[in-house]
């Protein structure tokens, strides 16, 4: 009985000890007044299926010394036609006094006409979706991606973007030739009319109705 016993705790320490394989973490926000950049979970988390119903798309390529996640990536480009890319750093010692500015600007709700897509190199942030059409119906989801994660919002998501409290990010974005990468804030006047959130709106209505 001593054996097995010992057997099991063998087992479960071998197994226990294995590579972590990293999972989403998205939840809803918990909407107090404060800092952006600190977690605001309420414990209530959101799966992967959910984000799904909403059009997002995740991802996790872990970036290796070996540069696989590069040929990985260049895959996950080449299906969705994304023939270019570049890289965007949001640092304070970067962006030095604008970095307050520009953080605040990026938090400011809004969405644009061409789907987004980011690759995280290094650091970390969130982004918060707005749930619609009866998937968590306007409350933010919020998403923390570190490197290795790839997100895809769709075009006509309201969304917002904020670093943590390490106040660093690099991320890849990817893109067609001429990506429409304007913000509409949600405050101004027509942008719940544009074509790009009708459209969105009906295809998050056709996912859930499916």
């Amino acid at each position: 009985m001593l054996f097995v016993l010992h057997l099991f705790a063998s087992l479960y320490i071998i197994f226990s000890s294995g590579p972590h394989i990293k999972t989403m973490k998205a939840y809803i926000y918990d909407g107090k007044p404060g800092d952006q950049r600190l977690p605001h979970d309420t414990g209530i988390d959101i799966p992967e299926p959910t984000l799904a119903k909403l059009g997002v798309i995740y991802r996790r390529i872990s970036i290796d010394s070996e540069g696989v996640w590069e040929s990985k990536i260049d895959e996950f480009a080449k299906e969705r036609g994304y023939k270019n890319r570049d890289r965007i750093t949001v640092t304070r010692e970067g962006l030095g006094e604008a970095y307050e500015e520009k953080i605040k600007s990026f938090f400011d709700e809004h969405l644009h006409e061409d789907e987004e897509i980011r690759y995280i190199l290094a650091g970390s942030g969130y982004f918060d979706i707005r749930g619609a059409e009866g998937v968590h119906e306007e409350q933010w989801i919020r998403i923390a991606l570190e490197a290795g994660d790839l997100i895809v919002l769709p075009a006509g998501i309201y969304h917002r973007f904020t670093v943590d409290s390490a106040n660093t990010i690099t991320a890849m974005r990817l893109f067609q030739d001429e990506p429409k990468w304007t913000p509409y804030s949600r405050q101004a006047d027509g942008t719940d009319k544009l074509g790009s959130r009708d459209k969105y709106l009906e295809t998050v209505r056709v996912g859930v109705a499916a």
